[in-house]
């Protein structure tokens, strides 16, 4: 008998595990008002400027490919916001890719610098696509669990002691998802130690950078010169300025790396769609008061669920970044999966298993406060009738 259709599957790619986010969406969508805590997706439309700069790119005919590495006029733009933001200097020439998402630019990373068996230190709990790029471009992911008593802190002597010779790169992700941790100055520091130490390189997801609250975010690669020189900085749209379905993203970092990813990029992508490239260059020229528009009310949100959670004893500690709370389900005697599964079932609210995201997740689950102030508001007084019944 002939092989079925999965024995045609690589290792690599069988052994996945489907996203644990994904699943929760995919049955909430089968159910009638389900307010969903789930999606990390702004809640916004992207601003009017922003989508006007894209009607005019498409009006204009600029429906062609672009450079491999993308529009100049975007990665000038790209690499000047950095620069005027965190006194990072990036040539927009060599040093700046533009890519499909974040997504794409974390793929780029991970293929262009690892080996086969090569290992990749990842802090966790994380985004669920850490661990599965390593593993799809051949690496090891070396998992280090953080702790809701030490506020979900990266924890540099742990990192340390998990550097081992196939160690090629630690990886890291800050404002953290599913956390909103936000990574302190001299913590960042100690990583940068351990990654000179070792001569690791150093891949910093920082998403959402302009989504914090009473904090400062710190860039890595302003960390220093001998810093910058062994990062590869990840950025883009999606979350700070509502671009999620735009698809648009960047990488940064030395000439040298930056160009080993726009070789992979070119052969797998060619370039990030051209009017996604134009309304980002409209994003960073005129968005930034929209940012701070949404980031105050991703605030006024993120005090309301806290707030909520703690209230029914869901112990939950005060995320500094990004637009999620990670509540500890323990005074509900379930697990993490159990809680989520329950919680959809009775109650019609979405909720994402912690375990999901990796090492340290479990017990925990994931809220998103990307979501209307009063669906937020409806799902804590489900929650509360929930834990009425299994508190």
């Amino acid at each position: 008998m002939g092989k079925s259709g999965a024995d045609f599957l690589s290792k690599r790619v069988a052994g996945l595990k489907p996203s644990g986010i994904r699943k929760f969406f995919d049955i909430a969508a089968t159910m009638d008002e389900v307010i969903s805590l789930g999606i990390g997706e702004p809640d916004f439309t992207t601003p009017k400027p922003i989508l006007e700069a894209g009607i005019r790119s498409l009006q204009a005919g600029e429906t062609h490919y672009t450079s491999n590495a993308g529009k100049m006029a975007l990665r000038q733009a790209i690499a000047d916001n950095i620069k005027d933001l965190y006194g990072v200097g990036y040539d927009p020439a060599t040093e700046v890719v533009a890519t499909v998402g974040v997504s794409e630019a974390l793929y780029l990373a991970m293929t262009a610098v690892l080996d086969p068996g090569d290992e990749v230190i990842i802090p966790t709990p994380c985004f669920v696509s850490y661990q599965a790029e390593v593993l799809l471009a051949g690496g090891v992911p070396v998992e280090i669990p953080s702790k809701m008593e030490d506020n979900f802190q990266l924890d540099p002597e742990r990192i340390r002691a998990a550097v081992t010779p196939r160690t090629k790169a630690i990886f890291i992700g800050y404002p953290n998802n599913p956390t909103g941790a936000v990574a302190e100055r001299d913590v960042l520091m100690e990583v940068a130690k351990v990654a000179e130490e070792h001569d690791l390189i150093v891949i910093s997801d920082e998403i959402y950078d302009r989504l914090v609250y009473g904090f400062e975010h710190v860039c890595f690669p302003s960390l220093g010169e001998d810093v910058k020189k062994r990062t590869i900085l990840l950025g883009g749209f999606s979350k700070d300025y509502a671009m999620t379905g735009w698809r648009i993203g960047y990488a940064a970092g030395p000439a040298a790396i930056i160009q080993g990813l726009v070789k992979v990029h070119q052969y797998t992508i060619m370039s990030a769609p051209t009017v996604s490239q134009d309304a980002a260059t409209e994003a960073i020229r005129s968005g930034s008061a929209y940012v701070d528009e949404m980031a105050a009310e991703y605030d006024r949100r993120r005090r309301l669920i806290v707030d909520g959670l703690n209230r029914l004893g869901l112990r939950t500690f005060e995320p500094k970044g990004a637009f999620y709370a990670f509540p500890n389900v323990a005074a509900s005697g379930m697990d993490d999966d159990t809680f989520a599964n329950k919680l959809l079932e009775e109650e019609h609210v979405a909720v994402v298993p912690g375990s999901a995201f990796g090492a340290g997740g479990e017990g925990f689950v994931r809220c998103s406060y990307a979501t209307a102030y009063e669906k937020i508001e409806e799902a804590l007084r489900r929650m509360e009738k929930f834990m009425q019944r299994h508190g």
